[in-house]
This record gives structure tokens, C-alpha cells and sequence, in this order.
């Protein structure tokens, strides 16, 4: 499957890139060396731009096989990387995934994933006819929880220790969206 690029107004979702023209490396290695990135989504452990290599790797090899579909959001007009969306865990049977987000340090707090979200996921519901996606979070991380509530998620339950934030075991919050649940009123 080739990679799908997506319009979301003023934000433009294209696929992770490290070539000639795009070079994605270095905002996805700023990303993780964030503090909140790092403590939340150290598990993916991209702390090298060899590290950040494989990933755009891993992600372009996800769109190839049709496993994971994932964008870059960016900025429009100035074709910066704001953020991140990872649809995995792809069921083609069932219909059914599971996102993982992160949005750039000096973005946050702006709109930009619930907007990017909210068109990732009309693609996945429309074209990919996806029935449920979930999002989970470390309790702790509250610009995931917003993110969940603004994008019209309904949180299922609770995870017990599912995670490891700051060295401790904490748990996670477990949201599912539907493909027949209403659109969120708007986006705050």
C-alpha cells in the first residue's frame, strides 16, 4: 500500500521521511529527547538518529505491507513537523487498531493533534471501513487524556500497571472509538 496523505486545514499529514528531499531524523530525535515524550513513550526507544532512521524505516516498511499506517503532521506552509500518528496493530479481519501520538515539544497545547487525529481517523473509518480504534495513556498523562476527550474516544477502563512512568508502575487509561460513534461537536 502506498503511503495516504491527508489535508486537515492547515496542517498537512504526509508519511515519515529521511531522503533527499525530507529529512524527518532530526524532529523525531527532538521529540523524544523531550522530558514528557521520553517519559511517556520511552518504551520506543528513539534517543539516536540511527534510532530515528529505523523508525521512518518502520514506518515506511508499515505503509509497504499494509501493518501500520503513520504520518508526520506538519505545518502547511512552512512543511515543519508538529507531530506524530501511528495507526498499529492493524486487524484487517476485525477491523480494528490502536493509535499512538505525540505532538513536538514546542507545539503542544495548540490543536494540532486533535485536529490531525480527527482526520486520520475519518480516513480509517471511510476508506480502511476500520470499526474500533483504541488509545491508551499512562494515568499521569493528562494532553493524552484531552486529546482522547476532544477526539470523541469513550474511555473503557483502567489498565492496572500497565506502564512505567518515572521508574514507577502506573497504570493506563483504555479509550475505543467507533466507527459508528457521533463526530466530536468540535474541536476546543
Amino acid at each position: 500500500m502506498e503511503p495516504v496523505e491527508i489535508n486537515a486545514g492547515e496542517y498537512y499529514l504526509r508519511a515519515f521521511r529521511n531522503d533527499d528531499r525530507i529529512n524527518d531524523v532530526p524532529a523525531i530525535v527532538e521529540a523524544y529527547a523531550d522530558e514528557d515524550t521520553h517519559r511517556y513513550l520511552k518504551l520506543m526507544g528513539i534517543e539516536t538518529p540511527a534510532a530515528a532512521e529505523m523508525f521512518v524505516l518502520f514506518m515506511t516498511n508499515g505503509w509497504k505491507h499494509n501493518y501500520r499506517w503513520s504520518w508526520a503532521v506538519c505545518d502547511a506552509t512552512t512543511a515543519e513537523m508538529l507531530a506524530g500518528v501511528v495507526i498499529r496493530d492493524i486487524d484487517h479481519k476485525l477491523k480494528m487498531a490502536e493509535v499512538t501520538c505525540w505532538t513536538q515539544p514546542g507545539h503542544r497545547g495548540k490543536g494540532v493533534l486533535p485536529t490531525a487525529l480527527n482526520s486520520v481517523l475519518g480516513w480509517v473509518y471511510g476508506a480502511m471501513e476500520m470499526h474500533r480504534i483504541t488509545y491508551r495513556h499512562a494515568v499521569s498523562n493528562k494532553a493524552s487524556q484531552r486529546v482522547a476527550e476532544k477526539c470523541g474516544f469513550t474511555l473503557e477502563g483502567r489498565l492496572r500497571e500497565e506502564t512505567i512512568v518515572d521508574g514507577q508502575r502506573e497504570d493506563m487509561l483504555l479509550w475505543s472509538r467507533l466507527a459508528t460513534d457521533p463526530q466530536p461537536e468540535q474541536l476546543r
